[in-house]
């Protein structure tokens, strides 16, 4: 199992986000972006996924040796900034939607929504409506979203935000037993995530392009 991205570039008018962005991931791995905030660490993530507009390159999922290469969205759980939950719905109708909407990758099994709660803390939560919730037990159910369907591949962004440091080992625990399942995960955040076998991939930040001098001649 592998994950790859080839080339892959973002730009803004005439700003270029990040330019060639290649990786390669096998199951086990996990790679962590970082840098100043507005450097493309969640524009990167997104641009892999295929939500950026106008973004080169590509990044595709194989599922083994021999495997058809699939667009990675396919095999991946996504975690955003925002938890993506309703907040009239309890937490589990919001599970449960995510649960039936995602379903499961191949032949994995995801945790039933109870078990997946317990797993973050929040088993007593479940019945409560999603808003009554604090911006930590937010973040826990919506972490728990990825442990109740399986995803071989996980995007995160910025996972330990809003979290105490209890809550934080605890992220970090789930994060490096999905690692020793097998998955993968790749992150954007400031914060150590002491995630096994990792890298680094550092941004610098946008570069303005050179303007076209045949736009700003005069007529």
């Amino acid at each position: 199992m592998a994950v790859r991205a080839d080339d892959l570039t973002v730009s803004r008018g005439d700003l270029l986000i990040f330019s060639g962005l290649s990786l390669s991931l096998v199951a086990g791995e996990s790679l962590v972006f970082t840098g100043p905030n507005g450097a493309g660490k969640s524009t990167a993530l997104r641009a892999m996924l295929g939500l950026v507009g106008g973004a080169e390159g590509k990044a595709w999922f194989l599922a083994g040796e021999g495997a058809e290469p699939l667009p990675l969205a396919v095999a991946a759980h996504y975690l955003a900034h925002l938890n993506a939950m309703k907040p009239e719905m309890t937490a589990r109708e919001n599970l449960d939607f995510w649960k039936a909407l995602t379903g499961d990758f191949g032949h994995g099994h995801g945790m039933a929504v109870d078990e997946a709660a317990d797993a973050v803390g929040l088993i007593d939560v479940l019945d409560l409506p999603f808003g009554f919730l604090s911006a930590g037990q937010k973040r826990r159910i919506a972490f728990s979203r990825l442990l109740c369907s399986h995803r071989p591949v996980w995007l995160l962004d910025e996972p330990t935000a809003a979290l105490d440091s209890a809550a934080k080992t605890l992220f970090s625990g789930l994060m490096n037993a999905h690692l020793a399942a097998g998955g993968i995960v790749i992150a954007a955040t400031h914060e150590p995530l002491d995630l096994a076998n990792a890298r680094e991939m550092r941004f610098a930040g946008p570069v303005r392009l050179a303007a076209d001098p045949f736009m700003d001649a005069e007529a």
